[in-house]
């Protein structure tokens, strides 16, 4: 067997092929750590936006989206009395009807930006229970609330939306009374709003949904009992967590395209480490061959070959992962019903240190058994 220290020599034989190596390495790492952090930030903030003890009733045909759902205001009431398990606390039901807007708004000295309106009433507070206001006060008539990440979700400056200042939209102006956060939600992006202010600004009578919590989830079978018995009422019931997944699923497309980005853009990069290994070993074949003609068995040189591409690739995939904890660590990525924030979970490092190791012993293994396999004598006269 080989020494490990002869792999470590001729590693730094040749600097700037190492760098080049390495970087290679790196590239592809880093490529699966980025979209690894896309994929797993989106996916991961939607999943946790739904409570599994949330129920929202959606007016039949909008069960994909809320904002074109339309139920009358009086089911309101009507699913208080009539559906049993709803979670109170000091006697006051947790239910939440509510109103959801997308449109456009304006802010002094900025750019008009789309945002996420929500039009809700105190007792909203009593279904998002993950809500907290960190800064001023819930809103008033004239007031609204906004999350911690809607100057990103805006693309607005931090300071823009800070308590005291101004938003408008439909002509109308309102004052930010306070600032709220939702942690790991797409609440967090949004515009709170009294719900009456909203519907009179959008000239719109009928809510988009109610939101319900339950004290256990086993209620839920009451609460479709309820949509199904009321078919004048034209109601869905879903809960909230079937909601956000069904839309992870209506995204799964984009995050597809992230990973065939970042497999297209690191094939390249693998071809290219391909070529530099097949030139670094090739170059060696005399000296290979020299190994065997004084004893060396292939495939002790093949594995010292493979410790030596394996070394580089991990080198390379320590750099990428340094560099994706100092660029994409934290980072706010808006999408089109919120923001999220990029990290990096132990399931995104574990791919990226299984795609170093791969690319260490794989991508080895064509080069240098395309070099052993010359007849020893032809290897030795080899220039």
């Amino acid at each position: 067997m080989l020494p490990f220290s002869y792999a470590i020599r001729h590693l730094l034989r040749d600097p700037a092929r190492l760098a080049q190596k390495t970087l290679g390495a790196g590239l592809v790492v880093f490529l699966v750590l980025a979209a690894g952090s896309f994929n797993s930030g989106m996916k991961q903030v939607l999943q946790a936006t739904g409570s599994p003890l949330n129920v929202i009733l959606l007016g039949a045909g909008s069960e994909e989206s809320v904002e074109r759902s339309e139920i009358a205001m009086s089911v309101e009431t009507q699913a208080t009395a009539g559906i049993r398990g709803i979670a109170s606390r000091l006697g006051v039901p947790a239910v939440s009807g509510e109103v959801h807007y997308m449109g456009m708004i304006s802010v002094p000295g900025q750019p008009d930006a789309q945002a996420i309106l929500r039009g809700v009433t105190v007792s909203a507070l009593e279904v998002h229970r993950e809500v907290r206001v960190l800064e001023g006060r819930y809103p008033r008539s004239g007031e609204v609330m906004v999350g911690m990440l809607a100057h990103e979700a805006l693309d607005l400056p931090r300071e823009s939306l800070q308590v005291g200042g101004t938003v408008e939209w439909e002509g109308q102006r309102f004052a930010i009374s306070g600032r709220f956060e939702a942690p790991g939600t797409v609440m967090e992006s949004e515009i709170w709003c009294d719900r009456n202010d909203l519907m009179t600004s959008i000239k719109r009578d009928r809510l988009s949904c109610l939101v319900i919590r339950l004290e256990s989830g086993d209620a839920f079978k009451e609460a479709d009992l309820f949509c199904k018995q009321r078919l004048d009422l034209e109601l869905v019931a879903l809960r909230e967590s079937d909601y956000y997944g069904q839309l992870a699923g209506f995204y799964g497309p984009l995050r597809g395209m992230t990973w065939l980005t970042a497999a297209l853009i690191g094939a390249g990069a693998v071809f290219g480490g391909l070529n530099i290994l097949y030139a670094a070993f090739a170059s060696r074949v005399r000296e290979l061959a020299t190994l065997q003609a004084i004893g060396f068995r292939r495939g002790p040189i093949l594995f010292s070959l493979v410790q030596e591409s394996l070394v580089t690739s991990l080198i390379g995939t320590l750099l990428a992962a340094f560099l994706a904890i100092a660029c994409l660590e934290g980072v706010t990525v808006p999408f089109s019903i919120g923001a999220f924030h990029l990290g990096l979970p132990l399931p995104v490092i574990a791919g990226g240190m299984l795609t170093g190791i791969l690319l260490g012993t794989l991508g080895a293994l064509p080069p240098a058994l395309r070099c052993l396999r010359m007849p020893l004598p032809s290897a030795l006269r080899s220039a």
